[in-house]
């Protein structure tokens, strides 16, 4: 399994803040009103495909070493993987704010990107026609919201719930979320989530990891050092211990949903 495009290899050893990004989006993006500089980090498996696909999006501080380490996991499981960056335009300190504004929104450029890197995996000739979506932090929100939209399977971690979830979930595709128990920042949305899904009708296998926190499935801390004792405090940080069982499920649900021929 190898990166691909410039600057082609794993990726995983590169450090947070280099251009971690080898695939280009750009023209097919501004094409479609989106952002004019798109760019993404792309994962493929061993062997000659085609592959069940994955569009992976980061967390709120962005594509880094971690959410490159994330898309290898997948491809090394049989997934071609493409992490949006949808910073590419700027950074998170121009991007951030306006990308969370299309994210409660529910539309806008963050959403054309989304859409742009999606179309490029099915049109790239190296997948299968079945594709999930999967999210972390700010990107699982938009994993949940993404699940009615075109995708066979959408893994949502520790993302949270839209303003209207009977509305934005209506008709979504099988839903798998985990949930960290000691995470502050998202209290009780595991059961909220059942709830709203169970009334849905919509195929979904939800879970709270008691000792976990938010962020619980990255390898390593994340944020700006100054501010990580606090991140700790409100349960932001990995957690060794439940983390493999969180991945387990991720791959088992993908398994399951897209390691089968398209209809």
């Amino acid at each position: 399994m190898a990166g691909t495009g410039a600057g082609q290899g794993r990726g995983a050893g590169r450090e947070p803040g280099n251009d971690l990004s080898n695939l280009d989006l750009s023209q097919a993006s501004a094409a479609a009103g989106g952002s004019p500089v798109l760019r993404g980090y792309l994962a493929t498996p061993e062997g000659d495909g085609p592959f069940p696909a994955v569009l992976m999006i980061h967390e709120a501080f962005g594509l880094d070493g971690i959410t490159v380490r994330h898309a290898d996991r997948l491809a090394a499981a049989g997934y071609l993987t493409l992490a949006v960056d949808l910073f590419s335009d700027g950074g998170a300190r121009r991007c951030l704010v306006s990308t969370m504004r299309s994210l409660s929104a529910g539309e806008g450029r963050a959403f054309t990107d989304l859409a742009t890197a999606r179309a490029w995996l099915l049109e790239s000739g190296m997948t299968t026609g079945r594709i999930g979506v999967i999210g972390f932090c700010m990107g699982g929100s938009f994993a949940l919201l993404l699940a009615n939209g075109r995708f066979d399977a959408s893994a949502v971690n520790y993302g949270r719930l839209p303003k209207d979830p009977d509305e934005a979930l209506a008709g979504a595709c099988p839903i798998l979320a985990n949930f960290g128990g000691r995470d502050r920042t998202l209290p009780g949305a595991a059961a909220k989530l059942t709830a709203v899904l169970d009334r849905l009708g919509v195929e979904h296998d939800i879970k709270e990891f008691e000792s976990a926190g938010h962020a619980f499935l990255n390898d390593a801390e994340v944020g700006p050092r100054a501010l990580r004792p606090l991140f700790r405090v409100m349960g932001i940080k990995p957690d060794p211990e439940s983390a493999p069982e969180g991945w387990r499920r991720i791959e088992d649900h993908f398994a399951k949903h897209l390691k089968r021929p398209s209809t």
